[in-house]
């Protein structure tokens, strides 16, 4: 394909949109993640208990429980998928500015409470946000499908690396502490809400295959008639959407494409829960976390994400996914080296480089694969059913990180080494899928 092919990918109003949804996306992890676990560090708090607060994360892993919901009920202004969207960012707003007032030696069930709303709440903006992703690209459009998952996750990351290392950077600064950056976090999140006025709602007809799920499932009833309407919504809303995945897919091949999603990227999420706190007690200040942990990872991010997407358009999704987990082992591996050297500045840079790239090319080809398994009258639901997998791998099992390096007597090193291990199982089972990754390509192209 030549190369004025993948540029014209890109060229389309829709993936702004798709790329401002995912800062919105993104920006919410900084709340209840880096900045939150910078914040109950400097307040003395252990390694153990960090890694605990992590399990409000656990509400990502199961946001698909409720994400029928959102292909169902239609908010009563804006849409069905910017309705949702705005509803949810306002109330991530209002969390952060209680939680500004708050004083966390003496009310940390507070804040722990504020953080798994603000969790609850940014979960099921990411079901709306994926879902319009799906949504606005037609079926057809395979090459605009890898575009948009890029530009999904440079967005992502602009939203959590670019605008997350401000916190850091103004924590530094006089007259500044966390607490007065839980508002700054409220106004940067009521500027980014503006920009879900200015989106296209997405058009979709989900009225023929709802009727003909209605059919179905008022003829299971054997026709009474309140019974069978009250069935009917609810087999619609509740099971349709996952019916139709392991009927499309069949069982084998739809448990395996789950398990893969769940074992991908736990290595890299057992990393992250940790990095902040590693950042610290190796020796780097914030302002240092925010300037290359945030900043750097940022505009490496963008770069490798747009890269990505045109990668995965040219070579495919699965060798997108290959040279990304194989990265991703490597990737880890060089935090052990700066934890055998100390607060190497030029090293961290190295380091956030390299785990820029992986973390990018990854994700966009993780966007891109689950957004190739999903049917778009079912987008919300199916998209959330795969993805909060993902989660449950990533934040489930990564809440016990902080225990892990406790075990280990704090040898940061042996903990990085385990972390590239995890990569294994993951590569293994997307050998499994290579040729069922193909074949859903060719019927999309």
């Amino acid at each position: 394909m030549p190369l004025p092919a993948f540029i014209n990918a890109y060229h389309d109003r829709r993936l702004l949109s798709i790329f401002l949804f995912g800062i919105s996306s993104g920006f919410p992890f900084v709340m209840i993640g880096s900045v939150m676990s910078a914040w109950l560090s400097d307040e003395g708090l252990s390694r153990s208990s960090i890694g605990l607060f992590g399990i409000i994360f656990n509400v990502y892993a199961f946001n698909f429980l409720w994400s029928p919901l959102l292909d169902r009920i239609r908010p009563p202004a804006l849409g069905q998928r910017r309705g949702w969207i705005l509803a949810m960012q306002l109330a991530i707003i209002t969390c952060c500015l209680v939680m500004s007032r708050l004083d966390v030696a003496n009310e940390l069930f507070t804040m722990a409470l504020l953080g798994l709303l603000i969790a609850i709440f940014s979960s099921t903006q990411d079901i709306a946000i994926d879902a319009y992703r799906i949504d606005i690209i037609r079926d057809d459009e395979k090459d605009k499908l890898s575009a948009g998952s890029s530009l999904a996750t440079a967005g992502w990351w602009t939203g959590y690396g670019g605008l997350g290392a401000l916190p850091f950077v103004m924590a530094d600064m006089p007259g500044w502490n966390w607490s007065t950056i839980y508002l700054l976090l409220a106004s940067i999140m009521a500027v980014i809400s503006i920009f879900t006025l200015l989106a296209k709602e997405p058009d979709i007809d989900r009225e023929l295959v709802a009727r003909q799920a209605y059919k179905r499932y008022e003829d299971a009833t054997g026709g009474h008639q309140g019974r069978s309407a009250i069935f009917a919504w609810l087999g619609v809303t509740l099971i349709e959407p996952f019916r139709e995945f392991f009927q499309r897919s069949g069982v084998r091949l739809a448990l395996s494409i789950l398990l893969f999603i769940f074992l991908f990227k736990l290595g890299e999420a057992f990393l992250g829960r940790m990095s902040i706190v590693f950042y610290k007690e190796v020796g780097f200040t914030n302002t240092d976390i925010g300037y290359y942990s945030k900043l750097l990872n940022w505009w490496v991010t963008i770069v490798f994400s747009i890269i990505g997407g045109m990668m995965n358009i040219r070579y495919g999704i699965y060798r997108g996914l290959l040279i990304a987990g194989i990265a991703m082992a490597s990737s880890n591996l060089m935090f052990a080296w700066i934890a055998e050297v100390g607060p190497n500045k030029t090293l961290f840079a190295a380091t956030i480089i390299v785990d820029g790239f992986t973390s990018a090319w990854s994700t966009v080809a993780m966007v891109a694969f689950i957004s190739l398994m999903c049917n778009r009258a079912f987008s919300a639901s199916q998209y959330a059913l795969m993805a909060s997998l993902s989660v449950a791998g990533k934040n489930t099992l990564a809440a016990g990180s902080g225990w892990i390096v406790d075990a280990m007597n704090g040898n940061w090193s042996l903990f990085f080494i385990l972390t590239a291990v995890m990569v294994i199982p993951g590569l293994l089972f997307l050998r499994s899928l290579k040729h069922d990754i193909s074949r859903a390509e060719k019927a999309s192209a």
